[in-house]
């Protein structure tokens, strides 16, 4: 149970700027697990952790090998040179576990334990060049809200786009500058076809609308345009995962959405933080709960793709 692990200094700021605690946010853990394990569970984790707060640079954490407790749950996977043990959450006690290390932000695979190479998620990241707005900015007109239609738009082409294929895909805020659009997996197809169907998709997305849009990896190179990143459906890629806290002014939370919220103009990556997801998941429920059984199979997709793109 969660009760038995014991916080350590739950008065410790971990938002000076905003009066959150690790008390807070252990507690938020807590309250979110329930919502929060069914899309976490058993996927391997990278934790962000800030042990001063998030007011001096964190570090990330992906191989758990000592000061662990015996019923923490690890899966170990390859890479150069050797092995990685990442923590696996498996329960409530395992989440606030990761909150009491100082972890604010939890990254996941896309995949899960013990089915690594099958991802049941494909990942679509909207990463403006800029925020778009600040949390607690209020909404004015001008650059803030152009930027904010442009990404907006971009999310609702990306859903047509995949409509067009067959898909169905949820998005939630990143709690950063942009949106994540996910579309659920059947895991019959492994990394190599996940990865190619995804870039084959930012592609057309991004030939759409060039003016707007760019696959290229170098800021440099974008010219002010939305990342449409893919990158993030390869072995061992992570992202953030749903209802998890980033390390931002105000603890945004990457959090699940509606559609009609966007299309509303309702959202910005940090509508909703640490202390507005209780009324809100209080109201709303888990939006992503249908995402869990709704996995897609890609092979049809892929072979639309595969010949639009002349590939065999």
């Amino acid at each position: 149970m969660s009760e038995s692990v014991v916080v350590t200094h739950p008065d410790k700021l971990m938002f000076p700027d905003d009066g959150i605690t690790k008390g807070d946010l252990v507690d938020y853990y807590d309250f979110v697990g329930p919502v929060m394990l069914p899309h976490i569970e058993r996927r391997p984790i990278t934790m962000e952790r800030f042990n001063r707060g998030v007011g001096t640079a964190g570090f990330f954490q992906k191989n758990v090998s000592r000061g662990f407790p015996a019923w923490l749950e690890r899966v170990e996977v390859p890479k150069k040179g050797g092995t990685v043990n990442h923590p696996l959450v498996t329960d409530a006690r395992s989440l606030r576990w990761l909150a009491n290390q100082n972890c604010v932000t939890m990254h996941v695979w896309p995949s899960r334990a013990p089915r690594l190479e099958r991802p049941d998620v494909c990942v679509f990241d909207l990463d403006p060049a800029t925020d778009t707005r600040k949390h607690g900015e209020t909404r004015k007109r001008g650059g803030a809200d152009r930027d904010l239609a442009v990404l907006t738009d971009a999310a609702l082409a990306l859903r047509d786009l995949l409509g067009e294929l067959g898909l169905t895909c949820w998005i939630k805020t990143t709690g950063s500058k942009g949106f994540h659009i996910v579309v659920p997996l059947d895991a019959s197809v492994d990394w190599g076809g996940a990865s190619w169907f995804a870039h084959q998709v930012g592609a057309e997305l991004v030939r759409r609308d060039p003016e707007h849009l760019t696959q290229e990896f170098s800021k440099a190179d974008r010219g002010g345009r939305i990342y449409v990143d893919t990158g993030r459906n390869g072995y061992s890629a992570t992202f953030a995962a749903a209802y998890t806290v980033r390390a931002k002014p105000g603890a945004p939370v990457s959090a699940p959405c509606t559609w009609d919220e966007l299309t509303r103009g309702k959202l910005t990556p940090k509508s909703f933080t640490l202390k507005t997801m209780r009324k809100r998941i209080d109201a709303v429920g888990d939006l992503w709960a249908d995402l869990l059984t709704s996995g897609h199979s890609l092979k049809a997709a892929i072979k639309h793709l595969r010949g639009k793109s002349g590939t065999s």
